[in-house]
């Protein structure tokens, strides 16, 4: 599969689990959430200090949502992918989202030989802009 295939396959996922994601409007994680719900996307904030972003709930870590998530999108530094792969195949997501600039190739093997699809360097709203 080649990255183009995976980004598609990735939008057309349903449930977005942003990590990174806080009420900070000034971050790229808040303007990004907010295109992806207006596409229809459920997105569901992991944060520490964000119960609340964009009208949904949101949880401290991706363990503690109680329900499927199918994309795990990272807005984190790139020393904490290692650790949110590994959660996000626990979770049984069905693939990860590195940020730009979210660098980890090791984690991005791991994901993939786990067999989620994985997708680094990229922002899903410059994916969208480019459908268009």
């Amino acid at each position: 599969m080649n990255e183009q295939e995976a980004i598609d396959q990735l939008l057309a996922l349903p449930t977005w689990a942003i990590v990174g994601l806080s009420n900070n409007s000034e971050r790229p994680a808040h303007r990004v959430a907010a295109l992806l719900k207006a596409k229809g996307h459920r997105i569901v904030p992991v944060h520490p200090s964000a119960p609340e972003v964009h009208g949904e709930r949101g949880y401290a870590t991706l363990k503690e949502i109680p329900f499927p998530v199918d994309v795990v999108d990272l807005f984190v530094n790139s020393t904490l992918v290692a650790g949110l792969v590994a959660e996000a195949i626990e979770i049984a997501a069905k693939g990860v989202w590195l940020q730009l600039e979210v660098i980890d190739e090791a984690a991005v093997e791991k994901a993939r030989d786990a067999g989620l699809l994985a997708v680094m360097d990229r922002c899903p709203a410059i994916e969208y802009a480019k459908q268009n």
